[in-house]
């Protein structure tokens, strides 16, 4: 396996036109990138199961999964809501219905079209992706930025929505009695844990992103907040179990010395989740603002025992 600093940017064309695939392959082969070509938008979704592309360069014309109905189905997953999509247009289209068609996409290139515009315009949107993105390395999830834009633009459709602040409690003790890496399975099993969750709860999608750490942020419909948190605190829970040493899993806590020498315990992890509301009459106008009741209830539910879930009534009742 190569080296992360080493390994090149994959770029998943989809086109069912073989000839165009072949030259957009052979043309970003030769610029140093890994291509992996699928005929249609159905068979870019099972490759995307497989394997994670940095990239897609998607054509809008295809025949079961088109080009749009794709990225829709790529925004409305979160493990792939962060991928950059480039959109692949025939020539003659109006600027507006371009417009409108890459309000899914990152970008979009009008065929035909020369090498150099397609590196450059692959290339930049990579860059803008890592810079403004900020995906996380460990889970794969959008970063911060995306987080906000997503709460911007559910400010900006006017729609009801609920933002829930998400973290493990007592976490420090996994790292202190395993160390660093077992503490990431514990942010990855919490990771699958939210994802399935959020899967499950159905349309309208819910968003899922990762603050750093063991934060996380799930943005959904306020009538979706029990399902999932109940749904991702039974998941996680059992997942973060087998994680555990046996003898500690059995014996319900972990045995940790402080700075003195002295033994104290340490019970297993726990789920603490704060949730923010919209509602009709006063609506957050700064992302920043949902954000920050939710962090503060996510506070007041690790007042409590166990996993909690702690909702701000002020603003709205689910």
């Amino acid at each position: 396996m190569e080296p992360e600093a080493d390994r090149k940017d994959i770029i998943l064309v989809v086109d069912d036109d073989e000839d165009i695939a072949r030259f957009v392959e052979f043309n970003l082969r030769l610029h140093g990138f890994e291509v992996v070509h699928a005929s249609d938008g159905q068979e870019a979704l099972e490759i995307i199961e497989r394997q994670r592309p940095d990239l897609a360069v998607v054509d809008l014309m295809m025949p079961r999964i088109d080009g749009l109905e794709l990225t829709r189905r790529l925004r409305a997953d979160p493990m792939t809501s962060a991928l950059p999509v480039i959109m692949l247009t025939a020539k003659g289209m109006t600027v507006d219905k371009v417009h409108g068609l890459s309000a899914g996409a990152d970008d979009y290139l009008v065929k035909p079209f020369d090498t150099a515009e397609l590196v450059a315009r692959v290339s930049s949107t990579l860059r803008r992706n890592k810079e403004f993105r900020e995906v996380s390395p460990l889970t794969g999830l959008p970063g911060n930025s995306r987080i906000r834009r997503e709460i911007s633009d559910r400010v900006r459709n006017g729609v009801d929505y609920a933002v829930g602040y998400v973290d493990i409690d007592r976490f420090k003790s996994v790292n202190d009695r395993y160390g660093f890496v077992r503490g990431d399975d514990f942010i990855s099993a919490l990771a699958r844990s939210l994802h399935r969750a959020v899967v499950g709860v159905g349309l309208p999608p819910a968003f899922l992103g990762h603050v750093g750490g063991d934060d996380f942020v799930i943005v959904c419909a306020p009538d979706q907040v029990r399902p999932l948190t109940s749904r991702a605190v039974v998941d996680f829970e059992n997942a973060a179990d087998t994680l555990y040493d046996q003898t500690d899993r059995e014996r319900g806590f972990v045995e940790l010395k402080d700075r003195r020498g002295n033994i104290r315990r340490a019970a297993l992890v726990t789920l603490s989740i704060g949730v923010s509301l919209s509602d009709a009459g006063k609506r957050f106008t700064d992302p920043l603002e949902a954000i920050a009741v939710a962090s503060e209830m996510k506070t007041v539910a690790k007042s409590q025992p166990g996993s909690y879930v702690a909702v701000d009534r002020r603003r709205g009742v689910t």
